[in-house]
This record gives structure tokens, sequence and C-alpha cells, in this order.
């Protein structure tokens, strides 16, 4: 093989690697969760499953900072 066609596979395998990387990065979702029994909201990474839960606020956040200063005016986590 070729010197410029061994670069060439390089450089399309570290693209390849980036574009993989950067689309999972993008695919982070983040929500704001209230527990039933302490009232107390939170920020998780993962859609809940269980019914102790509750998705509040606007449902999906990209970014973690996102969710906690929604978490902040969220009504049902600032009442108590």
């Amino acid at each position: 093989m070729e010197e410029s066609e061994t670069n060439k596979l390089i450089v399309r395998g570290a693209l390849a690697a980036f574009v993989l990387g950067a689309q999972a990065a993008s695919a982070a979702e983040f929500y704001i969760v209230r527990d039933a029994a302490t009232k107390k909201c939170t920020v998780v990474d993962t859609k809940p499953t269980t019914t102790t839960t509750t998705v509040v606020g606007d449902g999906v956040y990209k970014t973690k900072t996102e969710a906690e200063s929604a978490v902040k005016t969220t009504k049902v986590c600032t009442e108590q």
C-alpha cells in the first residue's frame, strides 16, 4: 500500500471516530425528576422508569447545567 493511501485511511478513521464521538455526546439527555415521597427534585441522565419519581419541567434537557438551572425555576421544585 502506498504511503498516501495509508495516510488517507488514517485520516478517514480519525474522522469517523470524531463523528461517532460527537454523536454520542450530543445524544446526552437530562431530566428533572421529583421524588414522590420526599418532594425533592434532582437531575438524572436516564429517563426514570419507576413510579416513585415523576419527570417535571420541560422534559428533556441537552446539558446537565441547563437542567440544573431549570430546577431553580420549576414551580414544583421551588415550593415547600
